[in-house]
C-alpha cells in the first residue's frame, strides 16, 4: 500500500461494534486512494452524461453507433479474458440485498451465482451499507449463520453460489464518508471496502473479486472502472486481470456501445446483462421531449418481446458471444405464494420467459427468490445439456441497427386507468419500504427494487407531459393523476398502518412524477435529506 497522502478522512456515521472491523484506517485509506485518483474523471463523466442527455432531448444529437469507435466493432480479432474460476457456468443467478438472512439463503439457493446487491435492492442507510460488508466478510470466510424467530439455524452449505458484488452507480455519493469535507463516490466505497477486505481471501478459496457494474452510460465510464481495477490490484499486490466485471446494459446509450464497453474492460470483463425497468427508464429520460413516438404503454405491456426490447437483447447476445463474454438474462421477480393456482400461472410465465432467453442464446438468467431457482435451472439444463454455457452460439443471424433500438413506437399497447393506478400504488409501497430501510420489497407477489419505483413514477411523468389519453379517451392530466394518487394512498395506508412513511413517500412521488422536471427519486432533495437523517441510525 502506498504511503498515506495528505488528506483528512471523516466518517460521520456510527463506527461501533462490528463496523470497526470494516472501517479500519487501512481500509479507509484504500478507499480514499481510489477516490482521490478518480474523483475528477468521475465528475467529468457525470457532467458529460447530463450534456449528452440534453443534446439528445433537444434533437442536437441522434443516438447511433459511434463512428469514432467503428474499428473496435468491426475488428474480429479481440476477445475478453477467459472465464474466471466460479464463473464458467452462470445458468442461474439469484439477486438480493446483503442482509444476513439473504446472504445465507442466496448462497444456499442452488444458484450458480449470487448478485450481492448494494445497489437497487438495498436501501442505502449507513447501517445497511456497512452491515452488508460485514455479512460478506463473514460469508467469504464461511463464518456466517442465521437463526429464525422460531429458533431454526441456517449455515452455508458445501457448494455455495459464487459471489458477485454490485456496488452503487457512479451517480451516487456516500455522504457518511468524506475526504477533506467532500463526500466519497458510493461506487468506490462499496467496491473499495469489499475488495480491500476480501480479494485475497476469495482468491485463496479458488474464486476471486467479481463485480456487477450498474448504470453505465458509455464506454468511457467502463474505462474508468477498468482503471480503478488496475490501481486497486496494484495497491494490494493482486495479479493484474484477477478482477472480473459483468456490466448491466440498462441504459439506451450503453446499448449502442456494448462492444466498446467489453473492449475497455476486456482483461477484466466477464459478460453483459440485459435488464428491463432501468433500460426503459433510460429511454424515457433521454427522449422525454420527443413526443408520442416515444410514449410507452402500461408498464405490464412493455415485455421483453416487444420489437425494440427484443432488438436490444438479441444484439447483446450476439455481441457477447462474438467476444467470448457471457450474456445474462433479466429478472424473474415472482415470489411463490401459498396459493397453488397463483403459483401455477406465475411459474408458467417464468418458464416461458426463461425458455425465450435460453433459446435466444443467453448463458444464464436472474431470479429474485430461491423458489424460482429450480425452474430457471431446469430450462437452461435442457438447452445446455453438458455444456456450461452457450458461447458457441454466435447468433450471426442477428442484424440490429440504430433504428431498431430506437423503434419505441413498436411497443404498441395502450395506457389504462388500471395501469396508471398500478404504477402509483407500487411506487408508494416501494418508496415507503425503502424509507424504512428495505430495498428489496415484496409487493403484490413480486420482489421489487428501486428500478420499479423509477419506471413506475417516470411513466406517469411521461404520460402527463404528453397529454396521453387513457383507453376511454380521457387525457391524463396532473390533476387527474393527483386524484389517483390520493385514492391509492388511502388504500395503501389502510394496508400498511401507522408505521408507514407514506407522507414522505407521497412527497417524493409528487416531486419526481408530477413536477416539471424528471429527476431520479434517488437524487432528489428528499433523498439527500433521507441520507442525512440515517447518519444517526
Amino acid at each position: 500500500m502506498a504511503d498515506k497522502l495528505n488528506y483528512r478522512i471523516e466518517v460521520t456515521g456510527p463506527t461501533g461494534g462490528r463496523f470497526a472491523e470494516i472501517l479500519t484506517p487501512a481500509a479507509l485509506d484504500f478507499v480514499a486512494k481510489l477516490d482521490n485518483a478518480f474523483a475528477g474523471r468521475r465528475r467529468e463523466l457525470l457532467d458529460e452524461r447530463r450534456r449528452r442527455r440534453e443534446r439528445v432531448q433537444s434533437g442536437e444529437e441522434q443516438l447511433d453507433f459511434l463512428p469514432e469507435t467503428r474499428r473496435i466493432r468491426t475488428d474480429d480479432s479481440w476477445h475478453i479474458a477467459p472465464a474466471a474460476p466460479g464463473l464458467e457456468d452462470r445458468r442461474v443467478e439469484i439477486t438480493g440485498p446483503t442482509d444476513r438472512k439473504m446472504t445465507v439463503n442466496a448462497l444456499n439457493s442452488g444458484a450458480k451465482v449470487w448478485l450481492a446487491d448494494f445497489e437497487d435492492a438495498t436501501s442505502p442507510t449507513w447501517h445497511n451499507i456497512v452491515d452488508g460488508q460485514v455479512n460478506l466478510f463473514d460469508a467469504i470466510r464461511r463464518n456466517i449463520d442465521f437463526t429464525t424467530e422460531a429458533g431454526k439455524r441456517y449455515t452455508i452449505g458445501d457448494e455455495p453460489a459464487t459471489i458477485v458484488a454490485r456496488p452503487r452507480g457512479w451517480h451516487l455519493a456516500e455522504k457518511h464518508i468524506r475526504i477533506d469535507g467532500r463526500p466519497v463516490s458510493a461506487s468506490l466505497v462499496d467496491f473499495g471496502l469489499y475488495f480491500f477486505h476480501n480479494a485475497r481471501q476469495l482468491i485463496a478459496r479458488g474464486s476471486g473479486p467479481y463485480f456487477y457494474l450498474p448504470k453505465l452510460e458509455s464506454h468511457l465510464e467502463a474505462r474508468l472502472w477498468n482503471d480503478v481495477f488496475l490501481l486497486a490490484q496494484q495497491e494490494l499486490g493482486i495479479p493484474r486481470g484477477t478482477v472480473r466485471a459483468t456490466v448491466l446494459i440498462e441504459t439506451i446509450t450503453a446499448a449502442f456501445e456494448m462492444d466498446e464497453i467489453l473492449y475497455e474492460l476486456r482483461e477484466h470483463a466477464s459478460g453483459l446483462n440485459a435488464g428491463r425497468w432501468d433500460y426503459i427508464f433510460s429511454v424515457i429520460k433521454n427522449f422525454s421531449a420527443h413526443g408520442a413516438d416515444f410514449v410507452l404503454p402500461d408498464r405490464a405491456q412493455v415485455t421483453m418481446t416487444v420489437p425494440f426490447m427484443r432488438a436490444y437483447t438479441e444484439l447483446l447476445v450476439r455481441t457477447c458471444h462474438r467476444r467470448g463474454a457471457h450474456a445474462i438474462g433479466g429478472m424473474a421477480a415472482f415470489i411463490p405464494s401459498k396459493d397453488p393456482a397463483t403459483n401455477e400461472v406465475a411459474l408458467e410465465k417464468v418458464r416461458q420467459d426463461k425458455e425465450r432467453e435460453a433459446g435466444d442464446g443467453f448463458d444464464g438468467s436472474w431470479v429474485a427468490h430461491p423458489g424460482l431457482v429450480p425452474v430457471c435451472r431446469e430450462v437452461f439444463d435442457a438447452v445446455l445439456g453438458g455444456w456450461p454455457n452457450q458461447l458457441g452460439k454466435l447468433r450471426e443471424d442477428v442484424s440490429v441497427g440504430a433504428e431498431d433500438l430506437l423503434d419505441v413506437a413498436s411497443a404498441g399497447g395502450e395506457v389504462t386507468e388500471a395501469g396508471v393506478r398500478a404504477n402509483v400504488n407500487v411506487a408508494l409501497r416501494y418508496v415507503d419500504s425503502w424509507l424504512r430501510g428495505t430495498g428489496a420489497a415484496a409487493i403484490h407477489n413480486l420482489m421489487e427494487d428501486a428500478a420499479t419505483a423509477e419506471i413506475a413514477r417516470c411513466q406517469i411523468w411521461q404520460w402527463i407531459r404528453n397529454g396521453t389519453k387513457l383507453e376511454d379517451g380521457t387525457a391524463l392530466t396532473r390533476e387527474l393523476a393527483v386524484e389517483f394518487l390520493d385514492d391509492e394512498l388511502a388504500k395503501v395506508r389502510a394496508d400498511l398502518g401507522a408505521a408507514a412513511r407514506l407522507d414522505d413517500a407521497r412527497a417524493i412521488f409528487t416531486e419526481t412524477a408530477l413536477g416539471e422536471k424528471l429527476p431520479s427519486f434517488l437524487t432528489t432533495g428528499a433523498y439527500a435529506r433521507y441520507l442525512t437523517d440515517t447518519a444517526i441510525r
